[in-house]
């Protein structure tokens, strides 16, 4: 299950890139792939993070659920930043990746006034 997603900005460094594709990466539940459709040699590993933490709850401003047409909270897909490093891998917490679940729509939101760090140590 491959999914084209419309970014309605380019994300933070992929600039001018707005069209990838998203894709499970197999054997790995909850982890996948983002590739610029353009250069799929651009590419960011997106976690679900319900799979590896217990009690992440993010809220969404009015603004940045009307930018996504996210109509109900089912039709939003949050998915969180990985970042690998020679310490291990952590997550960005603080600007996830959100997805109508819909229409494809994307975007990489700043949650304001909400205490999440940008790079949450996994395991």
């Amino acid at each position: 299950m491959s999914a084209a997603l419309s970014f309605v900005a380019p994300p933070p460094g992929l600039a001018p890139h707005v069209e990838f594709e998203l894709a499970p990466v197999a054997g790995s539940d909850g982890l996948f792939t983002l590739r610029a459709v353009e250069d799929a040699e651009l590419r960011l590993y997106l976690v679900d993070p319900r799979t590896v933490l217990d009690e992440y709850a993010p809220t969404l401003t009015d603004d940045q659920t009307a930018e996504l047409a996210l109509n109900s909270p089912d039709d939003a897909l949050l998915l969180v930043v990985a970042h690998p490093a020679a310490d291990g891998v952590s997550v960005n917490l603080l600007a996830p990746v959100v997805i109508n679940q819909g229409t494809g729509a994307a975007a990489q939101v700043i949650l304001e006034g909400q205490d999440y760090p940008v790079r949450a140590p996994l395991g």
